[in-house]
């Protein structure tokens, strides 16, 4: 049985300690690739600026080994989950991979936006999933208010224009275009600061990521086109 938090606010309260913030959760079905005796999943995230201020005053960060984010997603998250006493699931480490993308939808109010990545109707595109709980219990849930996609609602769609090298269409995204324009100098603006894409977003503005933790990803996606 859970030790101690069995609601939906008193998880948060212990993710919103830690710099996460509940994505919401679902009760498995056989269909949801779960882990096997999980009834309740509670999906983990990035929720602004405190996550980033945690990390990177962490040892995983100044380590200079790799994967520093994973590793303290790891970490952090094992520690909730070890207090609840539950177990924990993480969309990195495979293979195999847990199915966050369906756990996500699972969760609600989230969406495939126009370039392909997900948006979720508080966070916009600067939603992030970094780990989950897995309970064997079936905690209680609060019904969810049903919310639309607000991109059905965005009549100018700036995210698909403000790429410089157009590497959103309806074809697809063009991660080669992309990687290579943050090679160049023309790049420096997106290496820094982060997808100006994504940024064009109005939703979940006030998430956006500081420089400090745009350039970071930024260097992680740019090293891993190249590696």
């Amino acid at each position: 049985m859970p030790s101690m938090a069995t609601t939906l606010d008193d998880i948060g309260r212990m993710a919103n300690a830690a710099g996460l913030a509940v994505y919401g959760g679902f009760h498995a079905e056989d269909a949801d690739g779960a882990p096997p005796g999980a009834a309740t999943i509670i999906l983990l995230g990035y929720g602004g600026a405190g996550l980033w201020r945690r990390f990177e005053t962490s040892p995983e960060a100044a380590d200079g080994t790799a994967n520093p984010l994973d590793r303290w997603s790891r970490r952090v998250i094992g520690v909730i989950a070890e207090t609840l006493g539950c177990a924990a699931a993480f969309p990195f480490g495979g293979p195999p991979y847990s199915p966050f993308l369906r756990w996500a939808a699972r969760a609600g109010n989230v969406w495939q936006s126009p370039l392909g990545m997900m948006i979720h109707a508080e966070y916009g595109l600067w939603a992030s999933w970094r780990g989950a709980l897995v309970f064997n219990e079936v905690l209680p849930l609060p019904e969810q208010p049903p919310a639309a996609r607000p991109c059905d609602t965005c009549p100018d769609r700036p995210c698909l224009s403000a790429c410089p090298v157009g590497a959103f269409t309806d074809a697809g995204y063009d991660t080669a275009a992309c990687a290579g324009h943050l090679g160049d100098a023309a790049g420096s603006d997106c290496l820094g600061r982060g997808c100006l894409a994504r940024r064009a977003c109005p939703v979940g503005r006030e998430y956006a990521h500081e420089p400090a933790q745009a350039a970071f990803h930024m260097r992680a996606f740019r090293a891993a086109r190249s590696g």
